[in-house]
């Protein structure tokens, strides 16, 4: 077993996490397994987008298959190279676009989840803007040379923040943002911290109105379903611009807008969709990464999926050359194959010592016993129902909860029991006879 030291905090976040049936927002590290096209595809993209470009990725896989995994992972990596990111998933009342502003809310819930490397867990955009602010005024003492005390350097911080601000005016309601921001300097500057709080809510889309926001911050505008994307760009060009790498955005669960059942709904939804797959593919957008996560329903369904909508079936659809295992990683989709057997195997060993770490005791499964363990699960769900970790990884975990619980039960007794196992032996020899599950070796 790997002596690797896990802080009890992300052992008990990962195995809480994974026996859900959801991915740990940390600690992914210690577990992840196999994807290494698709990584180093990714961090390819991270590297366009650190220099000015943007990226869109499609990430396609039935459910349990890892989509949410490869987010995960992904936005780890990018706040290690001190991306902000943020995510959602979307649902029935967060969508691209929909009555009752379900675009405003996508928006915030994506602004109550930005993160950064030091604030890994969401509600960053505070931090993010009070680092800012520390950092230009620690520039006006070290590189000017003007002091604190000296009556200059309100001024100098002032013309430093100015500089940053002006530089996303060029952009779509960049002037209003940039009035949002300078809001909040001149509250922080003044110590006013009902200026701050109301450039806050602007930020957040918490305005509902436009007068309401007149009155309180001086801006006539407000963020709303037509314009929530905008906000998302200048975003990206203002993180930027104060320090940071870039922004990346996380979309799961995009098959819930494949469920709209209102044929004009969801068009206008996939619409919202490909202006920002356009924006980021034609260059309009900068220092943005967006990746969306849906099952191949939603992607391929001629009916109410994606290829539904003809300009992104034309943009989307697979090459007739990326047939009989070759794979074009490169490309706006990427499909999330199956983890091979080998991987399985690993994935469960790795997990396996997370819950021997987490609970202190030595690992004591051997590889003849997990090897057996994924060959029952196999027959057990059936080898057509092609497999996912999340299959495999539930089940194990509780049973290693349980054999901890119960040290006098055996591993081996346990998964062969009729209560884990309803099939009768040659059924189960019958279900993997011919396919690739009969025989596997290390």
């Amino acid at each position: 077993m790997s002596k690797k030291r896990i802080p009890q905090r992300v052992s008990a976040t990962i195995l809480k996490s994974l026996s859900a049936g959801v991915v740990p927002r940390i600690g992914l590290e210690h577990i992840a397994v196999g994807r290494k096209e698709e990584i180093e595809s990714l961090l390819e993209d991270l590297e366009n987008i650190e220099v000015g470009s943007a990226a869109f990725r499609f990430f396609i896989g039935r459910y349990g298959s890892g989509k949410s995994f490869l987010i995960q992972l992904l936005r780890n990596y990018a706040m290690d190279r001190d991306f902000v990111v943020a995510d959602v998933d979307l649902s029935p009342a967060r969508r691209f676009i929909g009555g009752g502003n379900k675009g405003v809310a996508t928006y915030r819930e994506l602004i109550r989840n930005m993160s950064t490397k030091t604030r890994p867990s969401g509600g960053a955009l505070t931090a993010i803007l009070e680092k800012w602010i520390s950092k230009i005024q620690s520039t006006v003492i070290t590189e000017k040379g003007i002091k604190p005390q000296d009556p200059s350097f309100v001024d100098q911080v002032e013309t430093e923040i100015i500089n940053a601000v002006n530089n996303i005016k060029d952009l779509v309601h960049g002037f209003d943002f940039a009035t949002v921001i300078s809001t909040y300097w001149r509250g922080h500057k003044l110590g006013e911290e009902e200026a701050k709080e109301n450039a806050l809510r602007w930020l957040r889309g918490e305005y509902i109105t436009k007068t309401e926001a007149r009155n309180a911050i001086s801006v006539s505008v407000i963020v709303d379903d037509d314009s929530w994307y905008d906000y998302i760009k200048l975003l990206a060009r203002f993180v930027t611009e104060i320090g940071y790498t870039g922004l990346l955005i996380f979309f799961d669960e995009a098959v819930n807008l494949y469920k709209i059942t209102h044929t004009q709904s969801r068009t206008n939804n996939y619409e919202k969709l490909l202006t920002m797959y356009n924006d980021t593919m034609q260059g309009k957008a900068e220092y943005l990464g967006i990746f969306v996560g849906g099952t191949p329903q939603f992607l391929e369904d001629r009916r109410r999926g994606l290829y539904s909508y003809e300009a992104l079936h034309s943009r989307l659809v697979e090459s007739r050359f990326a047939k009989n295992g070759l794979r074009d990683i490169s490309g706006p989709v990427i499909k999330l194959e199956r983890l091979s057997l080998e991987e399985i195997f690993v994935l469960l060993t790795r997990v396996m010592n997370v819950h021997a770490l987490h609970y202190k005791y030595e690992a004591f499964l051997t590889n003849d016993e997990l090897q057996e363990f994924i060959k029952v699960i196999v027959s057990r769900i059936g080898a057509d129902k092609l497999l996912t970790p999340r299959e495999f990884v539930r089940e194990f975990i509780i049973l290693l909860n349980v054999l901890r619980r119960n040290p006098e039960q055996s591993f081996l007794g346990l998964i062969q029991g009729e209560d884990f196992k309803p099939q009768t032996p040659s059924q189960v020899d019958e279900s993997v006879k011919g396919t690739e599950y009969e025989e596997f070796t290390l």
